[in-house]
């Protein structure tokens, strides 16, 4: 069965059909920039204009980068606080004409890895970490996800931990892989600290790059390995919600 996977970030949204049988894609993704400002509107046109283009017709899951609870958006980190207590899933469901289901993106991406990627078969705490325009978080134990958990915004040095450790912020500040593996690790430390997780599964596009700065992480107890299915991972993650 094909489902509609939608992935929305800060930079940008993605969208391509799903085989929610075996967790791959089963046409080529297409990706949208974000439209700036980050406003309910216009990011619900953006997917519309997705769902259009793609011919799309069943069902769809959308994934969202903040805390969802019920279909609504309660935070809006990197995008316009508009979303703040808006009912995304009516939105959405409006905008498209389609049933949907929305969820936060990082969850989605460690519902995917969990169970057809870098984490499929582990037992204990998993800690799934997409590094993007901020930074994702999706924890498990024993295969269940506790959702919503924002690791991302814990203080590291009285800011933001993705305001130092995101690939944005590596991009933003120019930071060779060193410096920017030293804050990771800086900031993989304080999460080993709260959660001791087994396995923390590094994801985002970046996963494509972790031979670069995994090898400079040296402070953790956790085995680190990069997302299987890399930046694809939470459009599968989202498609298998909407089942």
């Amino acid at each position: 069965m094909d489902v509609l996977g939608i992935d929305i970030g800060g930079t940008g949204i993605k969208a391509a059909p799903v085989d929610v049988a075996t967790g791959t894609l089963t046409r080529p993704r297409v990706k949208v920039p974000t439209p700036h400002p980050a406003l309910p509107g216009a990011i619900a046109d953006v997917v519309a204009d997705l769902v259009r283009d793609l011919g799309w017709s069943g069902p769809a899951g959308i994934t969202f980068p903040g805390v969802v609870i019920g279909g609504v958006t309660h935070t809006a980190a990197n995008l316009d606080p508009g979303w703040i207590g808006m009912d995304a899933r009516a939105l959405f469901t409006k905008a498209t004409g389609l049933g949907v289901s929305v969820l936060n993106d990082a969850d989605a991406a460690g519902l995917a890895e969990m169970k057809w990627g870098a984490g499929a078969g582990m037992a204990g705490t998993v800690l799934m970490l997409t590094f993007g325009t901020g930074i994702g978080s999706a924890l498990f134990t024993d295969g269940v996800l506790v959702p919503n958990t924002e690791f991302g915004h814990i203080e590291i040095r009285g800011r933001d931990a993705e305001k130092r450790a995101s690939e944005h912020a590596r991009e933003l500040h120019d930071l060779s892989w060193g410096t920017w593996a030293g804050r990771v690790d800086e900031y993989l430390d304080r999460l080993e600290a709260l959660i001791a997780p087994e396995l923390i599964i590094i994801g985002g596009g970046i996963s494509r790059k972790a031979d670069k700065f995994v090898p400079l992480l040296t402070s953790l107890r956790a085995r680190i390995a990069p997302a299987a299915m890399h930046n694809d991972a939470g459009l599968v993650g989202a498609a298998m919600a909407a089942v």
